[in-house]
């Protein structure tokens, strides 16, 4: 289990009807600060914004972050050189640990909301 320190912009929306985007648990993912440097961050971002866009091809307007499953993350490091092959799956091991340890998976697939 991965360990975050509680902040509250990293927690994803509640109880929303509203779709939950890629986009805004990329961006709180970046802010979580011990898992990321400036360095990290800016990298990272990199990666992350490119795996949107490889996720948003032929869609308009946000990314829903249920487009974001093992098979779409695995179908993307196979578009990326050997290079930044490895770096690329740590990051997404990282990051779908992040959105299921932070509640983010469970908030983009609400099962009851509230009357």
């Amino acid at each position: 289990m991965t360990h975050f320190s509680t902040q509250a912009s990293a927690a994803p929306p509640r109880h929303s009807s509203a779709r939950v985007l890629f986009a805004h648990a990329a961006d709180a993912f970046l802010q979580v600060p011990p898992l990321h440097s400036l360095g990290d961050r800016t990298r990272r971002g990199a990666l992350l914004a490119a795996f949107g866009q490889f996720l948003g091809a032929g869609l308009s307007g946000g990314v829903p972050l249920l487009a974001y499953t093992r098979l779409t993350g695995e179908a993307w490091l196979r578009t990326l050189a050997d290079t930044e092959r490895a770096e690329a799956g740590v990051l997404l091991a990282d990051f779908r640990a992040y959105l299921r340890d932070w509640g983010w998976l469970d908030s983009a697939r609400p099962v009851n909301l509230p009357d």
